[in-house]
């Protein structure tokens, strides 16, 4: 198994980090261009447990793929977890928690994942997956400042309380 782990904070609340992420069609504004991602599911306007999203991405070398998520844990403000159902994974476990911080919202993201093709999909991971994986991650990471802005800490951001 292989895991990324992003930890990124922004200058928004927890509620509006939360109505943001827990639309999935907000997926798409977050996602590199270059994936071609495309949702193919009618998609209610927030999640729950159960619900299941078909989309349709190009990862690797222009060939489409079906990528199924079932979102499988909801806890209103606090956090959600999707699990690949189908798609080029063995096993995807992406868990989102949010919690409010000092004049925002910090939000960790953990993906735990593994890939097909036992030993011999380990040898992609490299080359291929790990650094595209940061990749996806760090577009999302810039998207959102992009949207809300940069995180300033309130120590930083009051002068009071700043160092000397």
């Amino acid at each position: 198994m292989h895991q990324l782990k992003k930890v990124q904070r922004l200058p928004i609340d927890v509620q509006t980090a939360w109505d943001f992420f827990s639309s999935p069609k907000n997926l798409a504004t977050i996602t590199p261009d270059e994936l071609g991602f495309t949702i193919l599911s009618d998609l209610p306007e927030k999640m729950y447990p159960g619900l299941f999203i078909k989309y349709k991405v190009t990862p690797l070398l222009g060939i489409p793929l079906t990528w199924v998520t079932e979102i499988t844990h909801v806890e209103d403000l606090q956090f959600f977890v999707d699990e690949q159902r189908v798609g080029p994974y063995r096993i995807w476990h992406h868990q989102h928690f949010f919690k409010s911080i000092p004049g925002g919202v910090e939000m960790t993201d953990i993906v735990d994942y593994k890939l097909p093709f036992g030993p011999i999909g380990n040898l992609f991971h490299p080359i291929l997956v790990k650094g595209k994986l940061e990749h996806i991650f760090n577009y999302r990471w810039e998207k959102l400042i992009e949207l809300f802005g940069e995180y300033r800490s309130a120590k930083a951001a009051n002068p009071i309380h700043a160092e000397q």
